[in-house]
This record gives C-alpha cells, sequence and structure tokens, in this order.
C-alpha cells in the first residue's frame, strides 16, 4: 500500500502530504486521526494540532518557523499563515560518538581512476584553458572552435532541432499557427568521437565575467579559484591567457597556485596577448601550447585507487518538499558510507543550513571548528541583512510552490545530505579538501555558484539532488543528478541519473538507495557511467563574487 502521508521526527507537529489531499479526507497516522480543513497538495504539510499566534512550527525534530495566525489542526501550513523562524544556537563542548555504517561489502572495492603526482586521484582526465579576464572570453570561443571537434570531444546530441524546416515552411506561406505546430525535433544524431587522445576525456573551457573592473576582495578570490581548479585531481594542466593590463594578473595566480599546491608538477603554459605580435599570433600559440599539453596529458592512465580517494561534493537545487525525506538523506546515507571507508564529503550552501547549526556545532570535532562555522554563518548573514535581505529569503518561488515555505524548512531538509557522521572540517570559499570524513565549505545556495565551489574545495565528483529538475553540470567534476520522485525522473529522464522516489512510495529504504548510489558513484569514477550533465557538456561556471548571493 503506497503511503498518503509522513511525519519525519517524532517531535514535529506537522505531517507531509505524499499525494494530493482534498478538504475532508480523514487521514489516519500512527493511530491518530486528521481530518483535513483544506487542500493539501503533495509534498506541503498540514497541522497535528490547533496552533496560535507565535506557535513554533517543528520538522525534522527543529523548529522551521512559527506561526502568524491561528492554524486549526488539519490545516494547511502556508506562507500565509507561518514564517521563518529558528532557535538560538551556542558553542558547546560534547564529546561526538558516532558508529559507522556497516562498509564491508565495499571495503575491497576500488574505482579506475588518474592518479596525481601530489597523491590525489581523478575521476577524468581534463585540460582546461582559463582566461584570467573576461576580455579573453571571445578568444577562448576561436580556440574552442578550433580544437574540439578536430579533436573529436565534440558533444554528443541527443537530438537535433530543424530550424531549416521552418524556414521552408516561412517561405512557402506557413502561418504562425503552422509553424507552431510543427514538429521540428529530429532523432538522435551520433557524434563520432575519434578522439586523437585516447586518456583524455576533453578540453573544457572556464568562461567567466571577472579579472578585471572589480573590487580587490573578488579579483584575489577569483584567482583563488582559478588556481584551485588548475590543481583539481580531474585536471591534467592548463592553458591560461591574460590579456597583460588587467587587475588579475598572471603573478597573482601563479602566487595562488603556490599556496594551493606547493608540489605542483602539472604543465601549466601562460600567454599573454599585448606580448603577442597579433591576436591571431596569439590564438594559434594557444592551440599549438594546448596540443602539447594534450600529449602530455595523454600518457596518464586509468589504474585502481582505493575509495578512500573518493572527494564527493553534496548539493541541491530545484528543491521540492520531497527533498529533505528521499534524495537528500539517501546522500547523507551514502556520505556516512564513504566516510567510514575513508573517504570525503563536502557540505556547502550555508544559507541552507540555517536553523540546523547547533545539531551542526554539536558535530564538529573540535571547539575551533564550532567556532569557524559560527563566524562563516554570522558574518555571511550580516552581509546579505546590510543589502537589505537575509538568509530567510533564500527558497525560490518554485521551492515555494513545491512545499519549501519556509528557509528554515529547506534547510532542516538540505542538512540531510550530510548524514550523521562527525564534522572533521570548515572550510571558507576556495579553501581545498585536505582531511577525510564531512567538510563543511561556505558556498552561497546558488546552484551554480556553489558547486563551482564544489569542484574548488577539490570534489572529484558533484552529487546534485532535485526535485524540480535541472540541467546544472561542471567543467571539471562530473554532476550527478538525484531525483527526489518518480514523476520528476519519468518526465526528465534525458538530465536526470538516479532516482530515489522509491522512497517516497514506500518501496525502498534510504539505507538501500544510499548504498545503491555508491554503487552507481563507483562506475562514473572509473569512467564506466557517465552523467547526462557530462554527455551533454553542461559546463556551468560561475564564480561567487563576496558581495550579496544567496
Amino acid at each position: 500500500m503506497i503511503r498518503n502521508s509522513l511525519k519525519v521526527h517524532p517531535e514535529d507537529n506537522v505531517i507531509v502530504a505524499l499525494c494530493d489531499l482534498e478538504e475532508g479526507d480523514k487521514i489516519s497516522y500512527e493511530g491518530v486521526d486528521y481530518v483535513l480543513v483544506d487542500d493539501v497538495a503533495a509534498k506541503h504539510k498540514f497541522a497535528t494540532h490547533d496552533m496560535s499566534v507565535g506557535d513554533p512550527i517543528t520538522m525534522y525534530g527543529v523548529t522551521v518557523g512559527k506561526a502568524v495566525m491561528t492554524i486549526p489542526k488539519g490545516g494547511r501550513i502556508s506562507t500565509k499563515n507561518t514564517v521563518h523562524d529558528t532557535t538560538d544556537y551556542t558553542i558547546t563542548d560534547s564529546k561526538i560518538d558516532w558508529t559507522g555504517p556497516d562498509v564491508s561489502s565495499f571495503k575491497d572495492q576500488t574505482f579506475m581512476g588518474y592518479h596525481r603526482p601530489d597523491g590525489k586521484v581523478g575521476t577524468l582526465n581534463y585540460w582546461i584553458v582559463i582566461p584570467l579576464v573576461f576580455c579573453e572570453n571571445r578568444n577562448l570561443e576561436t580556440i574552442e572552435a578550433s580544437m574540439l571537434e578536430q579533436l573529436g570531444y565534440a558533444n554528443q546530441k541527443d537530438f537535433v532541432v530543424d530550424t531549416q524546416s521552418l524556414v521552408d515552411l516561412y517561405q512557402n506561406g506557413g502561418s504562425a499557427e503552422a509553424i507552431l505546430a510543427s514538429d521540428i525535433i529530429l532523432e538522435s544524431q551520433e557524434i563520432k568521437k575519434n578522439r586523437i587522445f585516447k586518456n583524455v576525456d576533453g578540453i573544457k573551457f572556464l568562461r567567466h565575467d571577472g579579472g578585471c573592473g572589480a573590487i580587490e576582495q573578488d579579483v584575489e578570490v577569483l584567482c583563488r579559484l582559478l588556481a584551485s581548479y588548475i590543481a583539481h585531481p580531474n585536471v591534467a594542466g592548463a592553458t591560461i591567457l591574460s590579456l597583460g593590463c588587467q587587475k588579475a594578473q598572471l603573478e597573482m595566480l601563479e602566487t595562488a597556485l603556490d599556496v594551493m599546491s606547493p608540489n605542483y608538477k602539472k604543465p601549466v603554459h601562460f600567454l599573454e596577448q599585448q606580448q603577442s605580435k597579433s591576436e591571431r599570433h596569439f590564438i594559434a600559440d594557444a592551440v599549438k601550447q594546448t596540443f602539447v599539453g594534450l600529449i602530455e596529458a595523454d600518457k596518464v592512465e586509468r589504474s585502481p585507487a582505493p575509495l578512500s580517494k573518493l572527494v564527493i561534493g553534496l548539493e541541491c537545487g530545484g528543491s521540492d518538499g520531497f527533498s529533505g525525506l528521499s534524495a537528500n538523506p539517501t546522500l547523507g546515507h551514502t556520505s556516512d558510507l564513504l566516510t567510514a571507508l575513508g573517504g570525503a564529503t563536502v557540505l556547502s550552501e550555508f544559507p541552507e543550513l540555517c536553523g540546523v547549526q547547533q545539531e551542526l556545532i554539536n558535530r564538529c570535532t573540535s571547539r575551533d571548528l564550532a567556532e569557524k562555522f559560527m563566524v562563516l554563518m554570522e558574518s555571511y548573514h550580516n552581509v546579505a541583512f546590510n543589502q537589505g535581505s537575509g538568509f530567510e529569503d533564500n527558497p525560490s518561488p518554485g521551492n515555494i510552490r513545491d512545499g519549501l515555505i519556509t528557509d528554515a524548512i529547506k534547510s532542516a531538509g538540505a542538512a540531510k545530505k550530510g548524514g550523521t557522521s562527525p564534522i572533521n572540517d570548515v572550510l571558507d570559499y576556495t579553501e581545498i579538501v585536505t582531511k577525510p570524513g564531512l567538510n563543511l565549505l561556505c558556498t552561497p545556495g546558488s546552484d551554480v555558484e556553489s558547486t563551482t565551489g564544489l569542484a574548488s574545495a577539490g570534489s572529484n565528483i558533484i552529487l546534485f539532488t532535485t526535485g524540480l529538475g535541472t540541467p546544472t553540470g561542471n567543467p571539471v567534476a562530473p554532476v550527478i543528478k538525484v531525483s527526489t520522485n518518480n514523476a520528476l525522473y519519468e518526465r526528465m529522464t534525458d538530465i536526470m541519473d538516479f532516482n530515489t522516489g522509491s522512497i517516497i512510495t514506500g518501496e525502498s529504504t534510504i539505507e538501500e538507495r544510499g548504498r545503491a548510489l555508491l554503487e552507481y558513484i563507483i562506475d562514473v569514477a572509473s569512467g564506466v557511467e557517465t552523467p547526462a550533465a557530462v554527455r551533454l557538456g553542461q559546463d556551468d561556471f560561475i564564480p561567487w563574487k563576496r558581495g550579496i548571493s544567496l
């Protein structure tokens, strides 16, 4: 029998609708009957008892809002009767006693990765081309057009849009109605990938709009970010394009790279356009040096690596009311499995940890880490507040429409991606993972800015949960898209990779899907499986400017 409702935590005073429920429906849950006084759409919540103005709304065992109107038992929790609210938090000295999950079946497993001189292991083998300033983006595009197809790296096309048929229809007198009714989607066309360099998975081009005309802080952060991408385990080497007069100078990037990776031994080619004979010569030199770099990168082959060499980023976007019930806790269990195996996981999006600070503070392995986490959270919130905003403004219209009506509800569910393991490190943006176990990383909740930061921290794979659907990817870290519900997985099968909807229907458990996800991760890390975002060339890259971005 498929469940119609769920109470997440024994102390909660709301129940989640797992399917559309109607006013007057009688819902029985754990021996208690509730008669609904409102329609409650799937993913939304209804009250377990009468609430007065000011009463706390509790979900996942924590405060996620407060009532601003009286809410009757069986009444729908909505933006009209509820606002964001959380409880205070303090730093306490707590002893962490954690027993990890059984990992005996994974203990001897390995993945086939690319071993780097610094001891890290890549899941892919890329060459990257980076502009130090936005002025070089056109040159970047010219180099890309000159190299990708001829070297066998053109993106696979799942389908082709036949615009020529619209031209023919228009020129033959076709009406607007006829044009809109026409079918212009052609069958998928296989692109022949006769790769010259068999061990190089691709050339990635990191466009951005920074490097000049910005405050000093943003330029320094950009240089650290670009340096971290050069040092990334999935990157074999890099070609750097500089105009010459921009604020982000080559020396700043070299200094950042020396700090982040003192034993760096990968090839990096630096070119400056204002020192070149002409734009044509500059582009030709960049192509030639990149080609020579690819020759070296091709010498590295996949070989076995322990699962402890995996660094997994944990991300969510296009979230819905099921995210905290299925996909996010599945990632949490996978995170616990990998942590028990000696690997590292990275939980980001600090605006989406608002309301669960105390739980995370209690899991920090030292007081210093707890203090760093609290300082990063409070300074971030203060910047937002000074700009007339705050973490409570984080939920998007799509989030709210699908049941995440306060930031605290969204946060309590989002934090489930981090599982239950101790927090071994807290990182600011552009800091790189150096410790196994769970790491917290300060990024915004904005999907692409956050995934950009997760790759910067050294994540060699990123897990991305979604309940509404998003094609987001990353240039260097493969992004595995995890669906929260069956309907989304079936509707957007072209961009989804893994489904946890069977948890909602009661056909599988969080633990079962978490273990299955780790198996899939191993296949992706070994090059056996290719996530949709990689296959489709979804190379989203947006550096975070430390102004306000939620």
